[in-house]
């Protein structure tokens, strides 16, 4: 075996961006010339992320292959400028499924089916062929949860019999957890730490490296202390304090020494490439530096958690980034939308979405930017209801509307995919994932990707019904992406607005730090005009 493991646990509380901290190291590896890939595993019994409520869960990421997955699973595409397919995330239900499914079939060859070694196993085997069938150097595994809940417990104990199987010098254990300030006494507290690193030991697994999440970057006596009551070296305690861009932790983290520790505790030759080093520091300054601020609408149906937009937000501003423009992005309700108040905005975005609730106040807001000529983007929902809405405005279509919403419209102007109608299930049931669309040329869109086929990803069960194709036409509106052979709309525009676009697919799932995501930035560079 020459691929090596990094596994990284939560302690004291769930939410400490143990994500970020996962993609955060792999990238100081990659910046070290390792192919490093991560893996995230969610102890729930949900089989994936598909049917969970963005608001209490954050956005569903969907992947090339069609995965719905954590959004973890975004941030490590972003750092790493690297796709991963829903394999790279493993959920209870996953694990369960599967091993029911060899017992039906008498795998097992009689034997009693136990969490250990029968789950276990599993999850060890999905690890090691992630690890093996894409020749890793390093595999980062992050166990999402906290330590402690009764959920994780075989993941854990699937952790601790790799590092148990292989040894110190193939396996890290690295701890994430909070490291509490009290105003009162300006004091770094310890003790939730060292409780957390108890739960560890008593399963049996020993940390080599702690990260703490803290406010400001933690005092020395404070390293020393958790350093003491953990059994680990000074050194390998870790800040990781608050900073304005989560993409600068990489370098926090470097200046800490923890590339060099990694690579010494492994016993590997850290090839520090400083051309890489140099493109990255440069992508990051990028998101920080601005000459202007673009102010931009986002009015969506689960605004009450930032998480649920995660990716668009990464989107705009890594486009903005590229013009050397700063995006300030207001999160706006769909059932509190003031039309008034959007003219003070420099572009409006609609996000994905699903169902009835906020959906008149996107309609809306579809028509009032289109009559302002206000920039706007509708990904998703918000090209289902640009639809609509120019179908009640410019069309004249009489209760014109989708069939989600209104399942007794008198123009169902947005219909439901044909396969769907005799889909039962709710998760795991829609469009997913890559398609092929094709763009018309002498088109806007044209000029925006300047190619004629582009593949993107897709998380939907509706689309634009085809019967209404000419009206449209008649009355300006352009069709200039499709798919499947022409059976599906994927893009829409009207050349007469300053910017007023659509498109079915979900573009921010391609976009990047330095690699903004093409009609995104077009939407960007209308907005500055």
């Amino acid at each position: 075996m020459k691929h090596k493991f990094i596994f990284i646990t939560g302690g004291v509380m769930s939410g400490l961006g143990k994500g970020v901290i996962t993609a955060s190291i792999a990238k100081l590896l990659q910046l070290s010339n390792q192919n490093v890939s991560c893996i995230k595993i969610d102890p729930y019994l949900n089989y994936d992320a598909g049917t969970m409520n963005p608001i209490t869960h954050g956005e569903v990421f969907v992947t090339k292959d069609g995965g719905e997955c954590d959004m973890d699973i975004g941030n490590y595409e972003r750092f790493l400028n690297k796709d991963m397919s829903r394999s790279h995330n493993i959920t209870t239900a996953q694990i369960y499924s599967h091993v029911i499914e060899s017992e039906r079939q008498g795998k097992y060859l009689g034997a009693c089916v136990q969490i250990i070694p029968h789950i276990t196993d599993e999850i060890k085997n999905r690890i090691k062929k992630i690890s093996n069938d894409e020749k890793l150097d390093v595999t980062v595994v992050e166990c999402g949860g906290t330590v402690g809940d009764i959920e994780s417990l075989p993941f854990l104990e699937s952790l601790r019999q790799i590092k148990a199987e292989f040894g110190n010098t193939w396996v890290l254990f690295i701890h994430v957890t909070l490291i509490p300030s009290l105003d009162v006494v300006n004091e770094q507290k310890t003790k939730p730490t060292q409780h957390s690193v108890q739960e560890l030991r008593k399963i049996g697994i020993q940390p080599d490296m702690i990260i703490g999440r803290c406010e400001k970057p933690l005092l020395e006596k404070t390293k020393k202390k958790i350093a003491l009551f953990t059994n680990v070296n000074v050194d390998d305690v870790i800040s990781c304090h608050d900073v304005k861009s989560i993409f600068s932790i990489p370098k926090i983290l470097s200046k800490q020494g923890v590339t060099k520790s990694i690579f010494q505790k492994f016993n590997k030759i850290n090839i520090y490439n400083n051309t890489k080093w140099n493109k990255w520091n440069s992508i990051v300054r990028s998101l920080q530096e601005s000459n202007k601020t673009i102010k931009i609408a986002m009015i969506g149906k689960y605004v009450s958690l930032s998480d649920s937009y995660v990716s668009v937000v990464h989107a705009l501003k890594h486009s903005g980034a590229s013009l050397q423009k700063a995006i300030s992005i207001d999160l706006i309700d769909s059932e509190n939308v003031n039309l008034n108040k959007l003219s003070s905005f420099d572009g409006i975005l609609i996000p994905g979405g699903f169902g009835i609730r906020g959906s008149k106040g996107i309609i809306e807001t579809a028509k009032y930017a289109y009559k302002k000529n206000i920039p706007y983007l509708g990904i998703c929902f918000g090209f289902q209801l640009a639809i609509v809405a120019f179908g009640l405005h410019c069309c004249k279509l009489e209760d014109a509307n989708s069939t989600e919403i209104c399942t007794a419209t008198k123009n169902p102007v947005v219909d439901l995919l044909p396969e769907q109608n005799d889909v039962s299930k709710v998760g795991g049931s829609l469009r997913l994932g890559s398609n092929t669309i094709t763009i018309k040329k002498n088109t806007s869109t044209y000029e925006i990707y300047k190619m004629n086929e582009i593949i993107k990803r897709h998380r939907h069960r509706y689309e634009f019904n085809k019967n209404y194709l000419d009206i449209y036409e008649k009355n300006g509106l352009v069709f200039s992406g499709e798919s499947d052979n022409g059976r599906r709309i994927e893009v829409i525009e009207d050349p007469t607005n300053k910017f007023f676009v659509g498109v079915q697919f979900h573009p921010e799932f391609d976009s990047r730090p330095g690699f903004p995501e093409n009609i995104i930035s077009a939407f960007i560079r209308a907005a500055i005009l």
